[in-house]
């Protein structure tokens, strides 16, 4: 039962079974708003960049791309993108997808396939810094 004074506005079902808060949704809040302000400080900045190579020949798009900063602020673009990402997802799948079985394999999809994004873009992003 709840203390006196304090309102339980658990289900009847949620007393019996004994389930509140899993207390375990704090981090992913704010992870998820770590992300979005990374992403949100990187979006201009990666905008700016691409305006700046429109038109531009290949060599040149390399050479910039392969400058330290440049390609620091790529990967951690695309860090934050599939990270921020696999979260929303995966609040997604935890409200909307009531079967466990397929919630299982679709979490499962998800992080995997953010998991190999992540790694294509860091390979891609590292193959044309260090070969420019």
């Amino acid at each position: 039962m709840s203390a006196p004074g304090k309102r339980d506005f658990r289900t009847p079902l949620g007393r019996a079974r004994g389930m509140g808060s899993g207390k375990g949704g704090t981090g992913h809040f704010w992870w998820q708003r770590v992300t979005a302000v990374v992403l949100a400080l990187l979006v201009p900045w990666l905008l700016g960049t691409l305006v700046s190579l429109a038109g531009a020949d290949l060599f040149t798009v390399q050479a910039a791309l392969a400058r330290p900063w440049n390609a620091i602020a790529f990967a951690l673009f695309a860090l934050a993108m599939f990270w921020h990402t696999k979260l929303g997802l995966q609040v997604i799948i935890e409200d909307y997808v009531h079967v466990r079985a397929a919630e299982v394999v679709l979490q499962f999809l998800v992080t995997f396939l953010c998991a190999l994004g992540a790694l294509a873009s860091l390979y891609a992003i590292a193959r044309v810094a260090l070969l420019a």
